[in-house]
């Protein structure tokens, strides 16, 4: 089932309260709740989150502009319908110029009402879209993309849309650079939440003093420089999505926190001593063993429970190396800015399958962006790669010569008594282990203990004629 929007009525006239209740209660997008005065909305604000709020100008003890007031200081982001009969439009504009979003005269029309609280729900989405990237958290806009057509990628592409149906929270597993943010947005894409916000925050970054103010939300005054009361992410996620990234370095002090909130949908801003409820979904990751964490007492191991109801990992690129011309195709795509399209040499290509990429895919893009600027024709040759790597081995014995090998004699050094230069001796020695290898470049390059761009240079510096060329 799809979310429902919340929406608060407040007004004192109980009839006209009731029929609206019946008619937005009936298009099932709506969760209604009433206050017949302004006290009450209050209260109601105090402790629950609302989309829309459709509120009556002129009521008795607490008025509509002391309610609108209080919302657009406890919570700016709820658009605000001013309920007025004609005599009151002129109090209506003014309420506009304090924050409230339109309004609506008495008697209203219904499908205008409608109109107008659609269009009201639509501000408040760009509104939260606004804070989101003002605040960074979107950071630049990411590729969604999930590419792969591996065993392990597809079956956890199949899991993730699973999960997405339930509203369960989720743990993904796995190293730095795997797309763990990727795998969680995918789920709230899939999700009966998608209209709603994804909100990413990581963990990892933000202070331990200001996490929770940046989780929770703090009350004006709560410390030095709290000018303004502000809204957590969990309130700015509402009805949707928050992806807490590395949940693994929150600390011991945030922690109890956090697990009252995963099990209450409860939360106290910092210097706050009113209880809100939110209803969002949680999904987090780390490239920590938690289990571990908890085993050590890092971490909370009821946390830990609440966090891994589904758990989903993802494995690392050296394990899924089926998928890597596919990733180098889709940044080859994605990075490149120039017309044809770059193409990668087939030598290239091999040295990309036979790295271990311990910086994962994250790595493997960086070093396709990298290639597509150092290339100097449309094909990115092994000199364009830039990797950190390390392939120190032992000589491998030498091997049987495929068919069409040409038979070359190992050279041999002081041959008939001639003495030669250092470069001469490493021209010769590259040769014979390229033939021992059967003239496979990577693992004459692993066997030499230097990369294969290294050894490619060194080929081409020498002018060593290989059966491939």
């Amino acid at each position: 089932m799809a979310q429902q929007y919340k929406i608060l009525i407040v007004d004192d006239e109980r009839s006209l309260v009731h029929l609206l209740q019946a008619e937005l209660s009936s298009t099932d997008r709506f969760e209604v709740d009433v206050a017949l005065d302004g006290a009450e909305a209050i209260n109601k604000l105090q402790s629950s989150i609302y989309d829309v709020v459709l509120l009556d100008v002129k009521m008795p003890r607490v008025g509509g502009m002391e309610v609108l007031k209080f919302l657009q200081e406890q919570s700016p982001q709820t658009q605000v319908i001013m309920l007025t009969n004609y005599a009151s439009v002129k109090t209506a504009i003014e309420s506009i110029k304090l924050g409230a979003y339109d309004f609506i005269a008495k008697p209203y029309d219904y499908d205008e009402l409608i109109a107008t609280i659609e269009r009201a729900i639509e501000r408040r989405r760009l509104f939260i879209d606004n804070e989101l990237m003002k605040n960074r958290l979107y950071g630049k806009q990411k590729d969604s993309t999930i590419v792969g057509k591996s065993e392990p990628i597809v079956e956890l592409i199949e899991r993730s849309r699973k999960v997405a149906e339930t509203d369960s929270i989720v743990l993904i597993q796995g190293a730095s650079g795997t797309g763990k943010e990727l795998i969680a947005n995918l789920i709230h894409r899939a999700s009966p939440r998608s209209d709603w916000p994804f909100v990413a925050m990581n963990c990892a970054s933000i202070p331990d003093s200001l996490l929770e103010s940046e989780l929770f939300g703090h009350e004006r005054g709560a410390f030095t420089n709290a000018y303004s009361t502000k809204q957590g992410l969990v309130e700015v996620a509402q009805g949707g999505t928050l992806f807490l990234d590395e949940v693994g370095d929150i600390s011991q002090t945030i922690q109890p926190k956090l697990l009252r909130f995963l099990e209450t949908g409860e939360f106290r801003r910092v210097g706050g001593t009113n209880t809100l409820k939110v209803n969002v979904r949680i999904i987090s990751a780390t490239n920590k063993d938690l289990p571990q964490e908890a085993k050590e007492g890092r971490f909370r191991e009821d946390l830990l429970y609440r966090l891994n109801v589904v758990t989903l990992y993802i494995p690392p690129l050296k394990d899924r190396k089926d998928d890597i011309a596919l990733l180098v195709d889709h940044f080859i795509n994605k990075h490149n800015r120039t017309k044809p399209q770059k193409k990668i040499n087939p030598e290239a290509m091999d040295i990309l399958l036979q790295h271990d990429w311990p910086g994962n895919v994250r790595e493997l893009e960086h070093v396709i962006e990298g290639a597509i600027i150092l290339s100097s024709n449309e094909v990115i040759e092994p000199e364009d790669l830039t990797l950190n790597t390390n392939l120190q081995k032992t000589v491998k014995p030498r091997q049987e010569k495929p068919n069409g090998v040409p038979d070359q004699k190992i050279q041999t050094p002081y041959e008939d008594g001639e003495i030669l230069s250092l470069e001469d001796l490493e021209k010769i020695h590259i040769q014979n282990v390229l033939q021992q290898n059967e003239w496979s470049r990577v693992k004459t390059a692993q066997d030499l203990g230097i990369t294969p761009k290294t050894l490619y240079l060194k080929i081409k510096r020498y002018g060593i004629e290989t059966p491939s060329q």
